[in-house]
């Protein structure tokens, strides 16, 4: 059958929020083998939010939307779904009291206003929310099923994996299942990960296919079957054959992040890493604090706007650029009694921009040279850090 994403809020159609919601419903209902065909985002007007949603019904058996079920004048989900479906709101009574036990929970009073919360249109199913103060709903309407959701991501996952993909196996008969796996690699890029594993992408299924991202591929091995173990064994099969071919390029699968497979190979071998940083703005040392946290495998990091920041001599300015950004990790490693020392800086401007990283081991040094030259400016810091921890990577393998 045939789904629909509908993405409520202003501040989402104008990209002040990134939509991770719209990300996860996708995975979600790929999984229990809905057909995702379409996903819009409107924002806070209840008329166009209604003639999104009669436009969806028209074309989907199954419209999920997030967004807009909060207590204030601008959620008008409630309303705009009930215009679309031609009913009235109603008071449900029997959703206060499940309100006003979510505020006594916390020691809060509840306002007026959060009653507009218990008023859905005639004849919804109500779903209950324990982790929230919004009730989501599902609409049964002739053309098509509306289930809405709140925006809230922590209250939407939650209810979409209590109870939304529940009551769509079971009110769809669906049986199949889409299983999914996500190979993550790093040094090699997308045209080099196609000339190794492209045979595979014309298989229809197990389906496979490429997202490139900064510094990093990712493959998406997909399978559909009857059951929950014929789709993994499907996957499995083919998932080995993409790891036979790329090797050491793969770090890690799913949610497993760079940062991670670093920290893990660094809690396995016994060895501790510190970073001084210029060019990633403190992108390295965030992302390895919160992956290690509490293995102490990660010393610390020096972020500074300039080399001299950095704790190097004045006149390092002077030294070509590999050898600066090799004095920063050689300095960086001895300062924070680390075992590896990892610096990031850059030389040049926005036109012909070369950032320089250098890994220092006590032993032995290693430099390179990325040319950044043309690259939108969001995208040098993340490119630049993902190259630096697959360094680090590969010099633990």
């Amino acid at each position: 059958m045939r789904a629909e994403i509908v993405s409520i809020g202003t501040e989402l159609l104008l990209g002040e929020i990134v939509d991770t919601n719209a990300a996860y419903l996708a995975r979600q209902l790929t999984t229990i083998g809905l057909d995702l065909h379409y996903k819009t985002t409107v924002g806070d007007n209840e008329a166009r939010i209604a003639a999104v949603l009669a436009q969806a019904l028209e074309r989907s058996g199954v419209v999920i939307t997030s967004g807009g079920l909060g207590p204030t004048v601008d959620d008008v989900t409630r309303e705009a779904v009930a215009a679309a479906t031609g009913r009235p709101l109603e008071l449900r009574p029997e959703l206060v009291p499940e309100i006003e036990a979510f505020f006594r929970r916390r020691g809060a009073q509840m306002t007026e206003n959060n009653l507009r919360q218990a008023r859905l249109p005639r004849g919804a199913i109500a779903i209950s929310n324990p982790v929230g103060t919004a009730p989501a709903f599902v609409v049964e309407d002739p053309r098509g099923i509306i289930i809405s959701l709140p925006g809230v991501p922590s209250e939407m996952r939650y209810l979409v994996e209590h109870a939304v993909l529940p009551y769509l196996r079971q009110k769809l008969g669906l049986k199949g299942v889409i299983k999914v796996r996500n190979l993550h690699t790093a040094g090699i890029g997308e045209s080099q990960v196609d000339a190794l594993v492209g045979d595979l992408e014309r298989s229809s299924n197990p389906t496979v296919g490429l997202a490139a991202h900064p510094a990093q591929t990712d493959v998406r091995v997909a399978a559909k079957a009857e059951s929950e173990e014929e789709a993994a064994r499907m996957v499995a099969e083919v998932e080995a054959e993409v790891r036979r071919r790329l090797g050491d390029h793969i770090y890690g699968a799913d949610e497993e992040t760079l940062e991670g497979a670093v920290v893990r190979l660094l809690a396995q071998r016994g060895r501790t890493l510190a970073v001084a940083e210029i060019v990633t703005g403190g992108a390295l040392t965030s992302r390895l604090a919160a992956a290690a946290r509490g293995q102490g495998v990660f010393k610390g990091g020096v972020v500074a706007p300039s080399e001299e920041g950095l704790g190097l001599p004045g006149d390092a300015g002077r030294l070509p650029p590999d050898q600066a950004a090799a004095a920063a990790a050689r300095r960086v490693r001895e300062a924070q009694g680390a075992d590896m020392g990892l610096a990031t800086l850059a030389r040049g401007d926005a036109t012909s921009l070369v950032a320089y990283i250098a890994l220092d081991t006590g032993s032995a040094t290693v430099t390179q040279a990325r040319d950044m030259s043309g690259r939108a400016a969001d995208m040098v810091e993340p490119w630049v850090a993902n190259t630096a921890l697959d360094t680090v990577r590969r010099a633990l393998l």
